[in-house]
C-alpha cells in the first residue's frame, strides 16, 4: 500500500509578518517599545507580539485578522 503524502497546509502568517513582529520583541527587550496612545512601557511579550502583528495588518502583510472578544 503506498503511502498517502500529507498536504502540508498554507502559512497563517507571511515571513514579512515574522520579523516585524521579531521587530518589536526586540524593541520590547532593550525597554524601548511603548503603546499606542497612552505612551506606556511595554513589558509583556504577548502585548508586543499583538503591537507587531497590528504594524504588519496595516502594513498589508498575510496575517489572520485579530481574534474578537
Amino acid at each position: 500500500m503506498p503511502t498517502a503524502a500529507k498536504k502540508k497546509s498554507p502559512r497563517k502568517y507571511s515571513p514579512a509578518a515574522g520579523k516585524i513582529v521579531e521587530r518589536e520583541m526586540e524593541a520590547m527587550k532593550e525597554g524601548k517599545l511603548r503603546s499606542g496612545r497612552s505612551g506606556k512601557l511595554v513589558t509583556n511579550p504577548k502585548q508586543a507580539i499583538a503591537i507587531g502583528l497590528s504594524e504588519a495588518r496595516k502594513a498589508g502583510k498575510k496575517v489572520p485578522p485579530p481574534k474578537s472578544a
